[in-house]
This record gives C-alpha cells, sequence and structure tokens, in this order.
C-alpha cells in the first residue's frame, strides 16, 4: 500500500466578490470543503496545489493567478482517515493557496472524490466547511483579495 505524506495544500477558489468555491466529498456526503490534497514525492508544495486544482476542479491555475498565502495549519487527521497514511500517523500540516477567478466558473469535478459543487458568498463559506483549518484560510480570504488589486 501507497501511504499519504502528511503534508498537504488548501486551495481556496474565489472571485473578485469573495464568492467561494466549495466541493461536497464523496466519501463523507454533507462534508464541504476548497479544494484539498496531499503532497506526493518529490512535489513542491505548489505543485500539490497545481495538480490537486487539475484533478478536483478541471481549473488550470496557470489560467488565473495561484498564490501562496504563506499560512498553513497542523491538525488531527481524523481516525476514520488514518488507514491512508503509515502506521502512527497522526496529524497532517495543510498550506493554504488562494486562486482568484473572474467569476463564479463551471468545473468539472471529479466524482470519485466529490458529489458536486457550489458556488457561495464568504460568510455562507465559513459556516458550511467541515474544517476549522477551511475556516480559518476563509476567514482572511478578504486580507488576500485585497492585496491583488
Amino acid at each position: 500500500m501507497k501511504y499519504k505524506i502528511p503534508v498537504s495544500v488548501l486551495v481556496v477558489v474565489y472571485t473578485p466578490e469573495l464568492q467561494v468555491l466549495l466541493l461536497e466529498r464523496a466519501d463523507k456526503p454533507g462534508f464541504w470543503q476548497s479544494v484539498t490534497g496531499s503532497q506526493e514525492a518529490g512535489e513542491t508544495l505548489e505543485a500539490t496545489a497545481i495538480r490537486e486544482l487539475q484533478e478536483e476542479t478541471g481549473l488550470k491555475a496557470d489560467d488565473y493567478r495561484l498564490e501562496d498565502w504563506h499560512m498553513s495549519n497542523r491538525f488531527e487527521i481524523y481516525t476514520h482517515w488514518r488507514g491512508r497514511y503509515e502506521p502512527g500517523v497522526t496529524h497532517n500540516t495543510e498550506h493554504v493557496f488562494g486562486l482568484r477567478v473572474p467569476r463564479a466558473v463551471p468545473v468539472k469535478v471529479s466524482p470519485r472524490e466529490h458529489l458536486g459543487y457550489v458556488w457561495v458568498d464568504r460568510d455562507h463559506a465559513i459556516d458550511k466547511v467541515f474544517s476549522w483549518t477551511n475556516a480559518a484560510a476563509l476567514k482572511v480570504l478578504p486580507d488576500h483579495a485585497g492585496a491583488q488589486e
């Protein structure tokens, strides 16, 4: 079995009006999140973000502007997902990126990973996501969105 590396990215996809893309997990219906994914061996964090965007939404980072927010969170991995990691691994470090798109663009979700997607305003997104790290990233979105003006 190939174990996941306990380092991941979270990519907040958003519009200038702070509409946020959320994806519903296929393995946990009702669990909404931004784009996420684990780093692969030898991959930079930016490369992980680019790959996960493409895999989970069909969006190409090169068509927009991907930014490293230089923000990370360490969290305990949910027990039901720990089997994906080497025995004894209990925590993951997640690095936050943002991708600004001009409007709420259609995306193509990977049915293996997600049931669907919605575009919602940032405040609604904060309440809708299941992960505290995702909510924390959404709370600072205005600071990062304003930096791109």
